[in-house]
């Protein structure tokens, strides 16, 4: 089992930044992907940023189009934790935020983005953005 706990979540206007952290603990595995997927009200699921692990490499990360240039995942392996820099936020990018894992490939993380069939949830931490 793997246990997921994110925090940094929290409100800020138009424009600003957060950081969200998902500490993981629980069993290691040696080729995993993480990534983050958030869902407003009244919408579905959508992936926003995922990254694939193999040994102590990190594979080149996928955004969704709605956050390119605008949001950073990556990890801190050491630490255990994956991040998420989000920068000049949008009120759309309003929503809870899941960070999630599972031991896959990287083909399949590759599709998560769009499957989100990750098979490790963390409880998720709100981000609201005002106008």
């Amino acid at each position: 089992q793997v246990q997921l706990v994110e925090s940094g979540g929290g409100s800020v206007q138009a424009g600003g930044s957060l950081r969200l952290s998902c500490a993981a603990s629980g069993r290691i595995y040696s080729s995993y992907c993480m990534g983050w997927i958030r869902q407003a009200p009244g919408k579905e699921r959508e992936g926003v940023a995922t990254i694939y692990t193999l040994g102590i490499r990190t594979y080149d990360a996928d955004y969704a189009d709605s956050v390119k240039g605008r949001f950073t995942i990556s990890r801190d392996i050491a630490k255990n934790t994956l991040y998420l820099q989000m920068d000049n936020l949008k009120p759309e990018d309003t929503a809870m935020y899941y960070c999630a894992s599972d031991p896959s490939s990287e083909h399949w993380c590759r599709r998560q983005l769009r499957d989100v069939a990750f098979a490790y949830w963390g409880q998720g931490t709100q981000v609201n953005v005002s106008s």
